[in-house]
């Protein structure tokens, strides 16, 4: 599915007076995927087909990413986004679901495990995670140089240093040798990043990963003590969160399951 097919025939979803673009497709258990910094639910439009032969399945774009409002002055949070899937599925009165989530929302899934755990009762039931590459754990993150930069007292010169070619040539370095993402693709997901100048708030967005380092023990003991099962599936060429990140959800998280998948580097999907 192209990008363009894929923008025409989302749907929209008030949040907080913002607008988030969703999909929703499919019928069985409800599937929602948690899409990955810097891209959006696009991510999963290649699986698209084969996962809604089983599954509602649910995909928005978070605040700040692909085609939801990207509000310039905000203060974006992980724990935000988390509330934002939360209203999305109550508004869509889903009660129960599966998730599947990569990098970014890899935390967002951890954030909804930990409010599952500290409030039984709640409305949403979570029945088991599915995490593709991404930080679960902050001490065995590599930060490329781009995100470094960002976090950096020069991050908002830096997201308007951005260029296309700059973009096109961090992003390809994420991925496995022999998987890397078109000429085609990359422009389409240049058009994502880009669409409401999103690449200019790219400095407030990655300050998601200092949330990760402020609340390690909230999101690592949701996966520790998670209830459901569980799954970290894995390219052991992403040279971000590879193989040191999967080693240490073997000594942290010994219940779930790791699933190695070799030469696949940070987007698996």
């Amino acid at each position: 599915m192209t990008l363009a097919e894929w923008q025409s025939t989302g749907q929209r979803f008030a949040f907080h007076h913002h607008s988030i673009f969703y999909h929703d497709q499919g019928k069985g258990p409800a599937l929602v995927c948690l899409h990955g910094f810097p891209t959006a639910s696009w991510d999963w439009h290649r699986l698209w087909p084969h996962l809604v032969q089983r599954y509602r399945v649910i995909a928005p774009d978070f605040l700040g990413f692909g085609f939801s409002d990207k509000p310039r002055h905000h203060s974006y949070s992980l724990f935000e986004q988390a509330h934002l899937i939360e209203k999305l599925l109550h508004a869509l009165d889903v009660q129960a679901v599966h998730l599947l989530a990569h990098d970014y929302g890899d935390t967002v899934a951890q954030e909804l495990l930990a409010r599952q755990q500290h409030s039984p009762h709640s409305a949403l039931r979570i029945l088991s995670v599915s995490l593709l590459n991404g930080g679960l754990f902050p001490e065995a993150i590599h930060p490329r140089a781009i995100q470094k930069w960002l976090l950096s007292p020069a991050g908002p010169w830096v997201s308007r240093l951005i260029t296309a070619s700059r973009f096109r040539k961090s992003f390809s370095a994420v991925f496995g040798p022999h998987t890397r993402p078109s000429s085609q693709e990359l422009l389409e997901f240049w058009r994502l990043i880009t669409h409401k100048n999103g690449h200019h708030i790219a400095h407030r967005i990655i300050r998601y990963m200092k949330e990760r380092q402020a609340h390690r023990e909230r999101w690592v003991g949701a996966l520790q003590n998670a209830g459901v099962p569980l799954q970290f599936i894995v390219g052991d060429a992403d040279p971000v969160s590879g193989a040191a990140m999967a080693q240490r959800f073997r000594v942290l998280v010994p219940q779930g399951r790791v699933e190695m998948l070799k030469g696949i580097g940070h987007y698996p999907q």
